[in-house]
């Protein structure tokens, strides 16, 4: 570490990643080079470059990026192709979007020639190994700073003090304790809560916790109806009108949280061990995921779907894990991908106090639905309904054949049973009840052998 000489550094211009730089200053007597993402946070991004020059950092080697349309296109989309769920509930807002900072860490220190990246991810986290998998994966030589793994400045109290000895400007609400109970992450994908007061996972969070839904209860009385184009399993189109991927993705987040869609409250499970409870929105999420699911039911094959349903639990655990840019996930993608040629079509869904249910769905080109022969009126021959019977005796065959060889074992083993003591009585009327006890058993035996 004593040879880093410039070190890339992903910077938000918060108390913690202004603390972080001056201490790289410090610590490493390296030049330092900032890196900003818009994600879609919701926060001006423009404030850190004035935190950064008047930190010392030099104007071109401060960069600012709009990251929003390549993070939903490259990055949310084709997660949503996989319908991933991790845990089965969490739509990974936060785990989808480290790959794309760690990618452009990693451009940015090719571009700067740096050796070296820096994150705030703490020790106990899963983004510092998202971070980290993703900078060995594209620049295997790297070298990664983690402050939270090295420093001793472990509470706010210290974070505070550092800042005032070195004069970094701290937000008023920071220095009086005050702000949000919890730590959030916001993006174009979700908000998430963790820490602080929702470290009980038995405490209810306050209702005015949530930024991007309004309550369920207090949602419209009225339901919507919005309606989704895909092509190619991407959404294209809202109500007909033609978006690009970050404003599909902005649209469907101001829909879903009028109508208090996409809230959870979850305990997962760490990549790094231990258990953590999460507060959750993702409106946009929460309805494209429900919209894609109902078009890939009319236009998936049977065998591929259930296939997609099979992998998806490894796929969102991959993306959870931070493994974006491994091999295994990267293969995977294709196959995914290559499922979705045929994913195009219409989805109506009906938005109403937290709820979606879809209400139609069509596909013009590609739907698998074929009307004639799942009607239950006359088909005129489309399907012979005796063919059925074949169909279900040969899938019972193993059924059929275990039913009978459990009965022949419950035949000998009560025709094989000895009484404990010998009756005292005529021992040729016991031998009579014997022999007639057991050929009937024989008969049932050999009736229930018999299939039918």
């Amino acid at each position: 570490m004593s040879a880093i000489k410039k070190v890339v550094l992903a910077y938000s211009g918060g108390l913690d990643t202004s603390v972080i730089l001056k201490w790289l200053q410090d610590q490493y007597q390296c030049e330092v080079v900032t890196f900003t993402a818009d994600i879609g946070q919701g926060e001006e991004v423009e404030p850190a470059r004035a935190k950064a020059l008047k930190m010392g950092i030099k104007p071109e080697n401060i960069y600012i990026e709009d990251l929003r349309e390549e993070f939903v296109r490259d990055f949310v989309f084709p997660m949503f192709r996989a319908n991933a769920l991790y845990e089965g509930e969490y739509l990974l807002g936060t785990s989808i979007a480290r790959p794309l900072i760690g990618k452009r860490l990693i451009e940015i220190a090719r571009k700067t020639r740096a050796d070296a990246i820096s994150h705030g991810a703490t020790g106990k986290g899963n983004d510092q190994v998202r971070f980290e998998l993703t900078a060995y994966a594209l620049m295997p030589g790297v070298k990664v700073i983690a402050p939270w793994r090295e420093w001793d400045l472990l509470s706010r109290e210290k974070l505070l003090a550092y800042a005032d000895k070195h004069g970094i400007p701290v937000d008023f609400k920071k220095r009086k304790g005050g702000g949000a109970p919890y730590s959030m992450d916001a993006n174009l994908l979700h908000i998430s809560y963790e820490g602080g007061v929702l470290e009980d996972p038995n405490y209810a969070p306050d209702d005015k916790m949530w930024r991007l839904t309004v309550s369920p209860e207090k949602a419209p009385n009225k339901p919507q109806i919005v309606e989704l184009t895909y092509a190619a399993g991407d959404i294209v189109a809202i109500d007909g009108k033609p978006l690009s991927p970050a404003q599909v993705l902005t649209t469907l987040n101001g829909i879903g949280g009028r109508h208090g869609i996409g809230r959870l409250d979850k305990v997962e499970n760490r990549y790094v061990g231990m258990k953590s409870r999460g507060c959750y929105e993702t409106p946009g999420g929460t309805i494209m995921l429900a919209g894609h699911r109902a078009i890939e039911s009319i236009t998936l094959d049977r065998e591929v779907q259930a296939l997609k349903d099979d992998l998806m639990p490894r796929y969102a655990r991959m993306i959870y894990n931070g493994y974006w840019f491994a091999p295994e996930r990267v293969l995977l993608q294709g196959l995914i991908d290559a499922s979705q040629a045929t994913v195009n079509g219409k989805v109506r869904l009906k938005l109403y106090k937290g709820t979606i249910m879809c209400v139609g769905r069509e596909s013009a080109t590609d739907s698998l639905f074929d009307p004639q022969i799942s009607t239950f009126d006359d088909d005129r021959g489309a399907y012979n309904q005796a063919d059925a019977a074949g169909f279900i005796k040969l899938n019972a065959l193993r059924l059929r054949i275990a039913a009978n060889a459990k009965a022949k074992r419950a035949a000998k083993s009560r025709g094989s049973a000895k009484p404990a003591v010998k009756s005292a009585g005529n021992s040729t009327s016991s031998k009579k009840a014997s022999s007639t006890t057991k050929s009937g058993l024989g008969k049932r035996a050999k009736a229930v052998s018999e299939p039918h």
